[in-house]
C-alpha cells in the first residue's frame, strides 16, 4: 500500500515528505519516526526500498507503508505511560515507536500469530537496543511480544489504553476488539476497509471516526482444536520494575538533565545540527496503489487540508548557504552520544557504568 508520498533518500528525507504532506502532524510523532530507521527493519537484500511509501512482504515479515504507519501513531494520541497492544505487531517496527513514547512506566505488548516472525521481531529489537543512539536519547518502554492469534486472547487479559490491529477487522468482531480498551482508551483498526478510530467514552459508550481508506489482509481465523475449545493467548504480565531498575531509570534521568542545563548554560556539549536538504516542491495527488493485495490509501479530505500548501515554502538563502560548500564538507559529523559520554566519564565503577548504560554496544 501507499503511494501517498514520494521516497526519500534516507529515513529523514522519508520523514520529511510525510511531514510535508501532512501524515505526521505532531512533534511526538515526528521525534519517534525520526528516531527509528525504517531500513533497520528491512532484509538486507531490500532496503533499497526501505524509504518508499510502499508496504513490504517477503514470507510472514510485513510492514505497512509509512503513511499508514504516520496515521496510525497520530491517531493513537500516545502519552507517557501508557499501555499498549499491538495486535499482529509483526516486525516490531511499530512497537518501538510506540515504546519511545510510553517511556518506562508504560506497557508495550504485541501478539504476532507466525512464530518466525515473533523471532525476527526480538532479533531488530535487539540489534535497536544494542546499536542505536536513540535508546539513549529516550526513555523506552521495551516490548514485549507473544506468539498467538489475536482473536483468542484470554477473557480474563488485562484492558488497554491504546489497541492497535494490524489486519482487517470483521464487523462481528468489532466487538472484542472493543472490549480490550479500557475506558479512555483508543483503538485504531481497519473495519470494513476504512482505517476508523474508535473512542471508550464511557463502560458502553464509543465514538467512531473513519480516517483513511485502506484495503488490508484480514485476520486470521483461529482454527478450532480437536476438542473443539479454542487455544487462549496469555498476554504478558504487568511485571513490576525492581529497585534496582527504577534506580537505573531514575539515575539516567538526572543524567539527561544535567546534559540539558549544561547545553542551556552554553558550559556543555552542543549538537551538531541536522543539514536541510533542498526539496522540490511536489503537488499532492490522490492515489491508490495496489501492491500484492496489500494496503492502498486514499487520503480523507480535512478543512486542514485546504490551507496545507501554505507555509510549506524552503528557505532558498539558507539551503545555499548550506549547500555552497562540496558534498564531503556539507556531510554532517556523527551524531554525539553525551549520555554515554557523561556516563563513562562519572567517577563510578565500571561495572555500574556498564549497566547504566544497558551493557550497550558503542
Amino acid at each position: 500500500m501507499g503511494g501517498a508520498v514520494s521516497a526519500g533518500e534516507d529515513n529523514d528525507e522519508l520523514i520529511d515528505n510525510l511531514k510535508e504532506a501532512q501524515y505526521i502532524r505532531t512533534e511526538l510523532v515526528e521525534q519517534a519516526f525520526r528516531a527509528v530507521d525504517r531500513a533497520d527493519y528491512y532484509l538486507e537484500e531490500f532496503k533499497g526500498s526501505a524509504y518508499k511509501d510502499l508496504a513490504w512482504k517477503h514470507g510472514n515479515i510485513h510492514l505497512s507503508a509509512p503513511c499508514i504507519y504516520s496515521e496510525v501513531m497520530e491517531a493513537l494520541d500516545l502519552q507517557p505511560g501508557l499501555s499498549f497492544l499491538n495486535l499482529g505487531s509483526g516486525t516490531g517496527y511499530l512497537s518501538s515507536m510506540v515504546g519511545l513514547i510510553l517511556g518506562p512506566f508504560g506497557v508495550n505488548h504485541g501478539v504476532e500469530l507466525h512464530p518466525d516472525v515473533i523471532e525476527y521481531a526480538k532479533q531488530k529489537l535487539d540489534f535497536f537496543i544494542r546499536t542505536s543512539d536513540s535508546f539513549d536519547r529516550f526513555d523506552f518502554c521495551e516490548p514485549s511480544f507473544v506468539t498467538g492469534n489475536c482473536l483468542e486472547i484470554a477473557p480474563d487479559c488485562s484492558q488497554y489504553d491504546r489497541v492497535y490491529c494490524g489486519a482487517g477487522v470483521r464487523r462481528e468482531h468489532a466487538d472484542y476488539m472493543k472490549s480490550l480498551l479500557k475506558v479512555g482508551g483508543i483503538l485504531v483498526m481497519p473495519l470494513e476497509e476504512k482505517l476508523t478510530k474508535i473512542t471508550r467514552t464511557g463502560p458502553s459508550a464509543w465514538e467512531t471516526k473513519k480516517i483513511l481508506a485502506v484495503s488490508f489482509a484480514p485476520l486470521v481465523q483461529p482454527p478450532r482444536s480437536e476438542s473443539g475449545k479454542s487455544r487462549l493467548v496469555q498476554l504478558p504480565p504487568l511485571a513490576v520494575r525492581s529497585l534496582q531498575d527504577l534506580a537505573r531509570i531514575a539515575i539516567r534521568a538526572a543524567v539527561k538533565r544535567v546534559i540539558r542545563q549544561e547545553a542551556a548554560s552554553g558550559s556543555g556539549p552542543r549538537t551538531t545540527p541536522r543539514l536541510k536538504r533542498r526539496r522540490v516542491r511536489r503537488r499532492r495527488m490522490e492515489t491508490i496503489v495496489f501492491l500484492d493485495k496489500e494496503v492502498f490509501a486514499s487520503r480523507v479530505s480535512s478543512p486542514s487540508e485546504d490551507s496545507g500548501g501554505e507555509g510549506l515554502e524552503e528557505e532558498p538563502q539558507e539551503e545555499e548557504e548550506e549547500e555552497g560548500p562540496s558534498p564531503a564538507a556539507a556531510k554532517p559529523e556523527p551524531p554525539v552520544n553525551f549520555l554515554r559520554e557523561k556516563v563513562l566519564s562519572l567517577p563510578l565503577p565500571d561495572p555500574l557504568k556498564c549497566y547504566l548504560l544497558y551493557y550497550r554496544d558503542k
